[in-house]
């Protein structure tokens, strides 16, 4: 019997030569010329540079920084700033979910909330000042958003405070002092800036600051015990009055209605998550299935598992398909924050289903890190809670159809 290949050694696409891959429905053909080269590009780099790490680096819950310059390089910061369709943006994202969810969610909190923050609300100063670095991965970024007691409803709830103090800057001019706590901050413990929203204690408006990480009074600890997404760096953070300079609030904010465009982006990028999850559960199973051998034959000739390979296979590409055309409601700017969310709402669900399956088709085996299936389906209860859970998702979209909220 031929082992299937451990977690992380397998290539991203064609696990078994010869047959079709996931994208069954090949979604990927109307990428034009230059977006299909640079994901064969991408296709590389995660072959060489992630996969045959990606399992020992979720083992010892370590972040491997030293790939960092050669991801940079890739010129991927931020697709749609470089012209690339939101489509093909969304293909990186699941192709590099495909291979290691927790560098895909680096590359979405870095990436999408802090470099995009950037560009949509950072004035020319500090554009200037932090926006080339960043997108070079020269510095990193983190999005603080979640607080200890209020997740789904931080935009109400926020307890992080930031007061006004005139003069209070070392040059003179007018600076802030915070308070407050966040959690779950992906890239928080060795990110270099921290894009921070708080409450105006004033007027009670929300505002956005770049925050210095090494700043006094800012004092990060890592999460620990994960059973998801282990080698993202996930941070407890207090601020213990941390003075920011005017120049480091964003201009752009002046409430937190002013970061649904941001928040909507994110969102479809972890619903694209969700693909990137069932394409992997999919090539993994598809492969245990076709070189496991039980009672004399393939695990690939029994009726029962073509059934689940199928059902897996039909839940990736129903989910692929709305994605594709979500991107193209994008390109028109008219996604939605209701067709959005029910994306979000769709694709994990089908996601939870589609790595349950590949999970059990895999027996014990599946239960263990030495196989990439272990993997899949842990992460896979991170993107199902995150950036909405499943549940405020639906009631978002419930809302939209009905006239009726039942969040508050």
């Amino acid at each position: 019997m031929t082992r299937p290949r451990l977690l992380g050694s397998a290539a991203p696409a064609d696990s078994v030569a010869g047959l079709p891959t996931a994208d069954f429905f090949d979604f990927e053909s109307m990428l034009n010329a230059a977006e299909h080269a640079k994901l064969a590009e991408l296709r590389v780099f995660l072959a060489r540079e992630v996969a045959p790490f990606a399992g020992e680096w979720w083992n010892t819950a370590e972040f491997p920084a030293h790939i960092l310059p050669k991801l940079a390089a890739l010129e991927l910061s931020a697709p749609a700033q470089r012209g690339y369709s939101h489509l093909f943006a969304g293909l990186v994202i699941a192709e590099m979910t495909r291979v290691d969810t927790s560098l895909a969610t680096f590359f979405l909190v870095h990436h999408d909330l802090f470099v995009e923050s950037l560009y949509g609300f950072g004035s020319e100063e500090q554009k200037a000042r932090l926006l080339d670095d960043a997108a070079s991965l020269r510095t990193t970024g983190a999005f603080a958003l979640t607080e200890p007691e209020h997740g789904s409803d931080v935009a109400g709830g926020m307890e992080t405070r930031a007061r006004r103090v005139p003069g209070g800057a070392a040059d003179g001019g007018d600076a802030w002092v915070l308070n407050g706590a966040k959690r779950w901050i992906g890239n928080g413990t060795f990110c270099d800036y921290l894009l921070v929203w708080a409450r105006d204690e004033a007027d009670g408006g929300i505002r956005g600051f770049i925050v210095d990480a090494t700043l006094p009074g800012v004092n990060r600890s890592r999460i620990e015990n994960k059973i998801a997404l282990r080698t993202v760096q996930n941070a407890d953070i207090v601020f213990t009055d941390v003075l920011v300079a005017e120049a480091d609030r964003f201009a752009g904010i002046s409430s937190f209605e002013d970061t649904n465009e941001l928040l909507r982006g994110s969102r479809i990028m972890v619903a694209w998550q969700g693909v990137g999850q069932q394409l992997a559960a999919f090539d993994v199973a598809r492969q245990y299935a076709v070189e496991r051998q039980q009672f004399g034959r393939p695990l690939a000739k029994f009726q029962l598992v073509q059934k689940q390979l199928v059902t897996m296979l039909g839940n990736a590409v129903a989910s692929m398909g709305m994605m594709v055309r979500i991107a193209q409601l994008q390109e028109r700017g008219a996604a939605d924050m209701p067709q959005v969310a029910l994306a979000k709402s769709y694709v994990s669900a089908r996601m939870r289903e589609t790595v349950a399956m590949g999970r059990s088709l895999l027996g014990g085996n599946g239960i263990v890190t030495d196989y990439r299936m272990a993997k899949i389906f842990a992460d896979a209860e991170a993107i199902y809670t995150y950036e909405g859970s499943f549940e405020i998702n639906t009631l978002i979209v419930g809302r939209a159809v009905t006239g009726v909220s039942a969040i508050v």
